[in-house]
């Protein structure tokens, strides 16, 4: 067989419908055998360790590449979609309000999960954003700490700016190779979606969130609104045109393999090659979604806000809607600090939750609810933060190409 003839077979067809195809097939497998679907469980395990083993190295390469390499004017595409990240969170903490007012869950709380360190404050948060800034750059790559990668991408691209013309081809030409082999990664996505979906039905089954069903509805329902309507309004007022064909195929491509993998940081490579195909330059793409991961945290804010005000109305505290608003603030901000991996969010509720003097104890068990309900929770929180990285970074990119 001729290499041409693989790498048609690896990289040709539908990558969504293959994955649709893996997802079914997991749930079947799952259904049938759920002891064979813990055991092919280790294919999903596989493929998110692939994307993130890759993507702090990608983002390194492309970031240094991009700004080395960088053309004139485009730093301006930065703050319009700086300013789409930072609107689309908080107005995501608000919808979430909204739905909590109209829906007020209460909860059975839970005995309190262990070896929890919560942040106590936004100080702890921003201290700990500022120190990854200065992390060590090998120690950033190996800890896929991602704003720190990103201060040394920046930094070095810009004292590489002056550079031989030769190391500018060289650092171009490394990053079309790690590109080429995010491309090989992604390209197994069904294989590890089946894996994933049928060990995730067969350990947890359908039946262990029926007790949560109201918290999950309110969680997901907000999401759905996020970004089936706000979404869409904001990308709109950017381009001035149905933002639906864009918001679609961002939830499709990138949604979908964010949904399983339930890590942004895992997904920056299928984000990156998707803006790519979307017409997104590299030099935007490799600054702004590798950003987008770190602050654009809209699902994040929304599973602050829904399960904070769940606690407060658990312990019989009917906020007013001027404490909420604050609250959406607050969330907005303390989202930007979630960490890019599974579960991330749920440690910032202590924090919301002391706006309210909710006892630590009573927000460890909320996180406990948070766990418990956390693969589905999870996974649309992060589907809906990942996709919106790529739909705001290409919005501005079509609204600036047609001025």
């Amino acid at each position: 067989m001729s290499n041409s003839s693989l790498s048609s077979k690896i990289f040709g067809g539908n990558l969504v419908l293959r994955i649709a195809i893996g997802l079914v097939l997991g749930l079947c497998l799952a259904s049938v055998n759920p002891e064979w679907a813990k055991s092919v469980g280790v294919l999903g395990q596989f493929f998110v360790k692939s994307l993130r083993a890759i993507a702090p190295i990608l983002v390194f390469v492309l970031v240094l590449s991009a700004i080395a390499n960088k053309e004139v004017g485009s730093d301006s595409k930065l703050k319009p979609i700086l300013v789409m990240y930072i609107l689309g969170t908080f107005v995501a903490a608000l919808t979430a309000v909204i739905f909590s007012f109209l829906f007020p869950t209460t909860l059975e709380l839970v005995s309190n999960p262990d070896n929890l360190n919560p942040p106590q404050g936004i100080g702890e948060i921003i201290k700990t954003v500022v120190f990854n800034l200065v992390d060590n750059p090998l120690q950033a790559l190996a800890n896929a700490n991602f704003i720190g990668i990103l201060a040394w991408a920046i930094g070095l691209g810009i004292a590489l700016r002056h550079a031989a013309p030769s190391t500018k081809t060289f650092l171009n030409d490394f990053a079309e190779a790690v590109s080429y082999v995010v491309k090989v990664v992604i390209a197994f996505a069904p294989i590890g979606v089946f894996g994933l979906v049928a060990e995730t039905i067969a350990t947890n089954g359908i039946d262990a969130f029926a007790g949560y069903a109201r918290l999950l509805g309110v969680l997901l329902g907000s999401m759905a609104f996020v970004a089936f309507v706000l979404n869409p309004l904001i990308v709109y007022w950017k381009i001035r045109r149905n933002p639906y064909p864009l918001t679609l195929i961002c939830l499709r491509e990138s949604g979908v393999t964010a949904f399983f993998t339930r890590s942004s940081a895992a997904n920056i490579p299928v984000n990156m090659n998707l803006a790519k195909r979307l017409g997104v330059r590299d030099e935007i793409a490799s600054v702004a979604i590798p950003l987008g991961a770190n602050i654009n945290m809209a699902g994040a804010a929304i599973t602050v806000t829904v399960l904070t005000l769940a606690a407060a109305y658990t312990q019989e505290i009917h906020p007013d809607f001027a404490t909420a608003l604050l609250l959406s603030i607050v969330a907005a901000i303390c989202a930007c600090g979630a960490s890019g991996v599974a579960g991330g969010s749920l440690l910032l509720i202590p924090l919301a939750c002391s706006l309210f003097n909710i006892p630590n104890d009573i927000a460890a068990q909320i996180i406990g609810v948070g766990f418990i309900i956390g693969v589905i929770q999870d996974s649309a929180e992060t589907a809906l933060n990942s996709s919106t990285d790529v739909l705001f970074t290409t919005a501005v990119s079509m609204a600036e190409d047609n001025k």
